[in-house]
Parts: structure tokens; sequence; C-alpha cells
């Protein structure tokens, strides 16, 4: 694909094939991920790439937890409160999904599964737990760089054919994840990517997000063509 075709055409995928993904592949698109930048190049990520019963088993035991009542313990900052206009496009995707797979507002049995769902990484076939050294946790630029790695991360699995979703809800108990992944206490749990090949008759999966344009996005300063230097101001 043409990186335009990866990046437009790309769209996050909550629905797998149950269909395994070859490890060949899954390196291809680690290997571009890690192009990423990170900041003076030190790229403070690890990946840990699940499958099979290590996998079944963070799903079983989220999914139990979340059921149970048990608080989240997660090691990564939560997002806080959205409000305003974050708030009203938060909305709008859920809207945009509820409505394509036929959720009615009241319906709570459906809502609850969506959520199930998440907790269960989507049921997809490979999970990658991003993590980063615990020696950076004071800063904002090992977060940062992770970010980065994730966009690699989906932007590649997509060119080659994987479908991506990054799911906050997967590592909500991170114990969980930390004891059946066998991550290092010296590494913090950042996010994890749920991937595999996307369920094309899954309608969610048509689900494209509405992006912000460009005027609204980025402000241009001391350019030839500035509408304002042209009117004199």
């Amino acid at each position: 694909m043409k990186y335009e075709e990866v990046v437009l055409g790309r769209r996050s995928i909550r629905a797998f094939q149950q269909k395994p993904v070859p490890r060949s592949v899954l390196e291809e698109v680690i290997e571009l991920a890690t192009r990423a930048p990170s900041s003076m190049n030190t790229q403070p990520w690890h990946l840990h790439v699940l499958s099979g019963e290590p996998l079944d088993r963070i799903r079983a035991e989220n999914t139990e937890r979340m059921l149970g009542g048990v608080p989240p313990s997660k090691e990564s900052r939560g997002i806080g409160t959205y409000e305003g206009e974050h708030r009203d496009r938060q909305v709008e995707i859920a809207v945009q999904l509820f409505k394509a797979m036929g959720i009615a507002r009241d319906d709570k049995d459906k809502r609850q599964d969506w959520i199930l769902r998440g907790f269960r990484q989507f049921d997809a076939p490979v999970s990658i737990v991003v993590t980063y050294d615990r020696v950076l946790q004071e800063g904002d630029i090992a977060q940062f760089d992770c970010g980065a790695l994730v966009n690699g991360l989906v932007n590649a699995a997509w060119s080659r054919g994987l479908g991506c979703v990054v799911n906050s809800q997967g590592i909500m108990h991170s114990p969980v994840v930390r004891e059946h992944a066998g991550i290092p206490e010296d590494q913090v749990i950042m996010i994890c990517v749920a991937m595999g090949y996307p369920d094309e008759e899954f309608p969610a999966n048509a689900v494209v997000s509405k992006r912000r344009p460009v005027n609204e996005v980025a402000t241009f300063v001391g350019f030839a063509d500035d509408p304002l230097k042209e009117a004199g101001q």
C-alpha cells in the first residue's frame, strides 16, 4: 500500500477472524513500528506479544474481576475527565458504533456485552502489551515515545492486512497482565493493542471516525499566504 492508503484506510477493528497471525508477519510489523522516533533515540519501549493460552487467561481473569466489581489497578495514569468538545467527540463515536451494532440507549444487556468485549481485548488472536522502563516513569517523554510506537504498530499492521484497536480495558488489571505475560517489575505497563485479521462481517468494523479538518487543528504563522498578513493585520 501507499502511505496515504494506509493512513486514510486504517480504522479501529473490534472483531477479528479466529485465524492465527504468523509470527513472521508480527515480526515484520514490529520491525517497521520500531522505526518510530523517540527522544534522543532512547527507545524506552518493550513489546510483549501474547497469543493462545496466556492471552486467554488474561481475558478470563480480567473479565472476572470486572464483573466482580474489583477496582481497576492500571499502572499508567488515567485519562481524567473529558468535557466540552472532547466529551462530544467521545459521544459521537459511541453513537456511530452503537448505531452500527443496533444497540439501543436503554439496552443494558447489549451495552454490557460491548463493555465486556473490551475487557476480553475484543477476542483478538494477538495482544501486544506496550511497556516502558520504570526508571523513566517520572517524566512524560517515555509515554509520548510509546504513543509514537503504537501509531507505527497500527499502521504497519494495516499495511500487512491486519487490524488493530488500541485498548486500555485490556490492561485495566495490570497485575493480571504482568503475571500471565511474565512482565518484569522494572517495566511499567502502558497500553495494549489488540491485533488480528479483521472480521469484515462485523458491523462496527466499517465505522470510520470523523476527524477535525486541518483549519481547526493547525495554526500557520509567518507564511506568505497568511490571510491575516494579506489583510494588513
